[in-house]
């Protein structure tokens, strides 16, 4: 079955399909250096054990692609196939040399992993956030290279603003994208912790967090509702001992208000000789 297309494919970013014939030359694996842009931070030791022994038996299928740098190059797509290369101890790898912006590099980088299914959340959104921020993107234009709509792209860059402990839960899987889109609406990193850590060892759906998550903003609106009340009275409090005060210097005598809901009573004191 093949992948969905991301945005304008790996293809068109590398203009794969006007060149065909591109020439493919094999390189010394020391003199190819891994790709700085690359978003995946992590890669799977026993996963590269495998592929590193179907390297051994049959080569490697699939070129990667690279970019002169200097006396090196940098890869631009292929890093888990060069690094289990090196683990397969072999000596040379088939490449296609490409001559690609910084800009680019990232971009091939994170459509490669998304195409994979690679990157986590956190490391998907930090691809997203390093476009924004180092090359000028705006959302809707990384929605288009990735080819996902404005929303997702606003959503995943929103799991950066939760607290470091509940991203590297989402890190090591103990929780999903669901259950931290669900967090976010709390607000207060300290009962985002403590919902995420029921979440955990009450082995919660992302349904029943959201649940949760309600239930608690209603109880909360009405707790802030019964504050501001509490609030109100007492400023109404200082409002009324601040008339007696002053009505009492003007006459010279005790006076005292007692309001009702919608009318009430001027309470003086009065003495006679």
């Amino acid at each position: 079955m093949s992948k969905k297309r991301l945005g304008r494919g790996l293809d068109a970013l590398l203009n794969l399909e006007e060149n065909k014939s591109e020439e493919i030359i094999e390189i010394k694996i020391n003199e190819i250096e891994p790709n700085l842009e690359q978003p995946r931070k992590s890669f799977d030791e026993e996963s590269l054990r495998e592929l590193a022994e179907s390297i051994k038996k049959h080569g490697i299928v699939q070129p990667i692609i690279v970019r002169k740098e200097d006396d090196t190059y940098r890869i631009v797509a292929g890093e888990r196939r060069w690094r289990a290369a090196k683990m397969a101890n072999v000596d040379t790898i088939k490449a296609i040399v490409k001559d690609l912006t910084e800009q680019e590099v990232l971009e091939v980088a994170l459509i490669e992993n998304l195409q994979r299914e690679d990157l986590n959340p956190i490391e998907e959104a930090e691809a997203y956030e390093k476009l924004i921020r180092e090359h000028g993107l705006k959302q809707e234009e990384i929605a288009e290279i990735v080819g996902k709509s404005r929303p997702a792209v606003a959503n995943s860059l929103r799991l950066l603003t939760l607290p470091e402990e509940i991203k590297r839960s989402l890190i090591e899987k103990k929780i999903t994208s669901g259950h931290a889109r669900a967090l976010l609406t709390l607000e207060d990193p300290k009962i985002q912790k403590k919902v995420m850590e029921e979440i955990i060892k009450m082995n919660l759906n992302v349904r029943q967090t959201e649940k949760i998550v309600k239930e608690y903003m209603e109880y909360k609106e009405k707790i802030d509702k019964e504050k501001e009340k509490k609030i109100e009275k007492k400023e109404k409090d200082y409002e009324i001992k601040a008339i007696e005060e002053l009505l009492t210097k003007i006459l010279g005598t005790k006076v005292q208000l007692d309001p009702k809901q919608k009318k009430g009573k001027i309470i003086i004191e009065y003495y006679s000789n």
